[in-house]
C-alpha cells in the first residue's frame, strides 16, 4: 500500500477540493433540536450505536431494546436507560470525563438513519429510573443526552450494503463462536465448547 506523503490528504482545503461543496439539502436537514419528524424516527428505532471519547481513546457501543426505549423528554433532551451489559462501562467512563456523544439510530427495513450529536450526563434519580423498569428490573442509570445537532442520513449506505435484505443474511455457523473467539484470544484459558454450551440461554436470561 502506497502511504507516502504524496498519497495522503494533509489539509482541509485539499479534502474539500476532492469532494466539492455539500448540497443545500445535506446542510438544511441538520437542526439543533428534535423535531416532530425526527422524533418519529427515534421512537421507531430499536437500536442505536453510541460513540464516546475518553482519555484511553474512543468507544462505540451497541444499544438496543424495544422501539421507543430512547425517550424524547423534550426537543433538546433524550433519555437512554443503561441496560444490563458486561460491566466494562467503557461508554459510561468516557462520559464521566468527556461528555461529548454521538448516536446513530437504525430502524429495520428503513433506509434512512438518524444521527444525533450532543453532550451527556448520567442520572440515578429514583423517579427517572422507575420510568424505565422492564420485567421488574431497573437500569443502573439513565444517560441524559443534551441534543446539539440532529440530521438524517440518506439511504445510500443501507442500499449498498443490502443490510435489510434477508437473502443477504449471514449464517451464524459460518463465523467463529463466542467460545472459539475467547479460546483464541486467551490461549485456551477461557471459552471453548463449554462456554458455547447454553450461551444463547444465558444471554436471554440476562437481558435486563
Amino acid at each position: 500500500m502506497a502511504t507516502g506523503n504524496g498519497n495522503l490528504i494533509t489539509s482541509i482545503d485539499q479534502l474539500r477540493a476532492l469532494y466539492g461543496a455539500p448540497t443545500d439539502v445535506s446542510l438544511a436537514k441538520e437542526i439543533d433540536h428534535v423535531s416532530d419528524h425526527y422524533r418519529a424516527f427515534i421512537e421507531a428505532a430499536p437500536f442505536f450505536a453510541l460513540a464516546t471519547v475518553g482519555p484511553e481513546g474512543l468507544d462505540c457501543s451497541p444499544r438496543g431494546d424495544a422501539p421507543g426505549f430512547v425517550r424524547v423528554a423534550d426537543r433538546k433532551t433524550l433519555l437512554v436507560p443503561d441496560r444490563r451489559g458486561n460491566n466494562r462501562i467503557d461508554s459510561l467512563r468516557n462520559i464521566m470525563r468527556d461528555p461529548r456523544v454521538a448516536l446513530l439510530f437504525l430502524i429495520p427495513g428503513i433506509g434512512e438513519t438518524l444521527r444525533v450529536d450532543g453532550h451527556a450526563t448520567l442520572s440515578i434519580d429514583p423517579e427517572l429510573l422507575k420510568r424505565f423498569v422492564v420485567n421488574g428490573k431497573t437500569p443502573n442509570c439513565v444517560i441524559v443526552v443534551s441534543v446539539e445537532h440532529v440530521f438524517y442520513q440518506c439511504t445510500k449506505a443501507i442500499i449498498r450494503s443490502q443490510l435489510w435484505d434477508p437473502s443477504r443474511h449471514v449464517d451464524r455457523k459460518t463465523l467463529p463462536t463466542a467460545g472459539q473467539i475467547l479460546a483464541g484470544v486467551s490461549a485456551g484459558r477461557l471459552g471453548g465448547a463449554e462456554h458455547d454450551k447454553g450461551h444463547a440461554e444465558r444471554t436471554l436470561a440476562k437481558l435486563y
